[in-house]
C-alpha cells in the first residue's frame, strides 16, 4: 500500500502542465487571487484554490495497471449504469482510460473524449484508428466550453479532473447546456474529508464543498455512490 501511495503522488503532482497563456486576472465575481497551495495556482472559486492541471508527460501513469487495485475503476463504470445506446462525455479524458471502457459499453450510443491538452487527443485518436474505434468522437475542449451540441449528452464523466478547471463556473453552465433533461452528471473526486487518502488537500474535495459549486451552476445532488477506495462518486442532475 505505501508503494502504491508514494506512486501515486510521485506521478499526479511532479508533472503540472502550465500553458503558454497568462492567467486572467480580470475583474470576475466568481473568482478571488491571492497565494494558496504550492500546487495550486493562486486563483480560488468559492473558498477552494484551483490545482495545476496534470501534464500530458503523465500520460503512462494514467494506464498503469496499478490503477483498477488502486481506483476500482470496474465499479466506477458499473455505477453509471451504461445503456447500449448512451451518449457520455469523459471531459478532461487525458489518454483514454475510460472512454474506452465506456465505448464497449455504449456499443450503439457516442462517447466524446473531451480534453485541452493536444498530446493527450492524440493519443486517444491514435487507438481508436488503430482499433477501428467507431463510437469514439474526439473533441479539443476550451477552459470554458466544452464544445458538445446542447441537449445531446445522457451523461458526463468527470475524474480527477473538476478541481483543475481554470474556469469551472463556465465549464459547468455549458456541460449543464449540453446535458439532456434528464442527464447525469458523474464527478469523482478524491475524499477531501478523508485524511487517510494519500493525496496532496488540493487535490480533493468533500461532498459539501462539491454540493455548493454544483448548486451555483444549477445541478443537484442525486447520490453520493460510496463504493470506490479513494474517491466520492457524486452523481448530480439538474436542479
Amino acid at each position: 500500500m505505501k508503494k502504491v501511495a508514494k506512486t501515486l503522488l510521485l506521478f499526479l503532482f511532479l508533472l503540472p502542465w502550465q500553458p503558454g497563456i497568462a492567467q486572467d486576472k480580470s475583474p470576475n465575481a466568481n473568482y478571488t487571487y491571492k497565494k494558496g497551495d504550492p500546487n495550486g495556482i493562486g486563483k480560488w472559486y468559492m473558498g477552494r484554490e484551483i490545482a495545476y492541471v496534470m501534464g500530458y508527460q503523465g500520460m503512462q501513469w494514467l494506464d498503469r495497471p496499478e490503477r483498477e487495485e488502486e481506483e476500482n475503476t470496474t465499479t466506477l463504470l458499473l455505477n453509471m449504469g451504461i445503456e447500449p445506446e448512451d451518449n457520455i462525455a469523459d471531459i478532461g479524458a487525458g489518454s483514454g482510460y475510460h472512454v474506452f471502457k465506456m465505448a464497449k459499453l455504449a456499443g450503439r450510443g457516442l462517447i466524446y473524449a473531451v480534453d485541452i491538452q493536444d498530446e493527450m487527443l492524440e493519443e486517444i485518436n491514435k487507438r481508436t484508428e488503430r482499433d477501428q474505434i467507431k463510437n469514439v468522437r474526439v473533441i479539443k475542449g476550451g477552459e470554458k466550453i466544452i464544445n458538445i451540441a446542447e441537449n445531446s449528452l445522457d451523461k458526463v464523466l468527470m475524474v480527477d479532473v473538476y478541481h483543475e478547471f481554470n474556469y469551472p463556473a463556465e465549464m459547468l453552465t455549458s456541460i449543464k447546456k449540453a446535458l439532456k433533461s434528464d442527464g447525469k452528471l458523474f464527478l469523482i473526486e478524491y475524499r477531501g474529508e478523508d485524511g487517510s487518502v494519500p493525496i496532496k488537500k488540493i487535490h480533493k474535495m468533500t461532498e459539501a464543498q462539491a454540493i455548493k459549486e454544483m448548486k451555483a451552476a444549477g445541478l443537484k445532488l442525486h447520490r453520493n455512490i460510496d463504493n470506490l477506495p479513494w474517491q466520492h462518486c457524486m452523481v448530480f442532475i439538474k436542479n
